[in-house]
């Protein structure tokens, strides 16, 4: 059974490398879930290195964790879109010198309405980021992981669970997050990695207004704060949990959907969905 507490600060398995040369990247970092689990992380001594398009935005977030005297951050303005994003995040963590021990997959976005009538670049960037970026540097860095016997956060959604008509590219992206956050798991355990899905319904963020949508009933129901979604992110993945299902009302989703048929879902999701437009 792993421990509950971080183990970077603990074991040194790279003699090469001091405790202070490890950070947790985290991408996504420049608003809504991601700042706030970047203040999480800072806050339990974790060094960070904050990735996100918006580089102003970045250095606002690292002059406060600064000012609260955590660890100098490392900013990497860097577009998950862009083919190169990988290997610019990996060479800038080579210049300063450090290793990722634990890596936070936040990034991430969704657009409403219908697969066929929405502009077809505009929903394979959706892959792009939540898919192929977050494989991309979980595959990259996984030999460190493994080293520092450190740990991967992906954020998921409740979405990951269901099909989804009026966002069908986004609801399938995130039950990739799902299955493979817990492919990796299994993959990872015997060498000391620790990987934690978490999956929030609707949060008042960005995302939403970027998405194309109100917030609505589900909103109101599901929500739960993203401070909080963070705090319990962390608390998952420090205790080696499988997944994070952040609120009461979530938690009941998977379970009552094991007792409809998949053509029920699908139908009950399309009709709550497609009223939206």
């Amino acid at each position: 059974m792993l421990s509950s507490r971080p183990l970077g600060p603990l074991r040194n398995l790279n003699k090469s490398l001091d405790v202070s040369e490890r950070v947790t990247l985290i991408t996504g970092a420049s608003a809504g879930i991601g700042a706030e689990l970047v203040r999480v992380f800072a806050s339990h001594g974790h060094r960070v290195a904050l990735v996100a398009r918006r580089a102003d935005r970045l250095k606002a977030l690292a002059d406060e964790l600064s000012g609260k005297g955590s660890a100098s951050p490392i900013v990497i303005p860097c577009d998950l879109q862009e083919p190169d994003a990988g290997e610019r995040i990996a060479q800038a963590l080579t210049e300063a010198g450090v290793e990722v021990e634990y890596l936070v997959n936040n990034a991430g976005f969704g657009l409403f309405g219908l697969a066929v009538t929405r502009d077809r670049a505009e929903q394979l960037n959706i892959i792009t980021v939540n898919i192929r970026a977050l494989t991309d540097l979980t595959l990259r860095f996984a030999d460190q992981l493994i080293r520092h016997r450190g740990g991967i956060l992906n954020l998921g959604s409740i979405a990951g669970f269901l099909p989804g008509p009026g966002m069908a590219v986004y609801y399938a992206s995130k039950a990739y997050v799902l299955s493979f956050s817990e492919a990796m798991r299994c993959e990872l355990a015997p060498q000391g990695v620790r990987v934690t899905v978490v999956c929030p319904g609707p949060v008042p963020s960005e995302f939403q207004e970027r998405a194309g949508f109100a917030p609505g009933f589900d909103s109101a129901i599901l929500n739960v704060a993203a401070d909080e979604i963070a705090r319990q992110a962390y608390r998952g993945l420090m205790a080696n949990k499988r997944a994070v299902l952040p609120g009461p009302f979530i938690k009941l989703v998977p379970f009552l959907l094991r007792f409809f048929p998949r053509s029920f879902i699908l139908h009950a999701v399309g009709g709550f969905q497609l009223r939206k437009r």
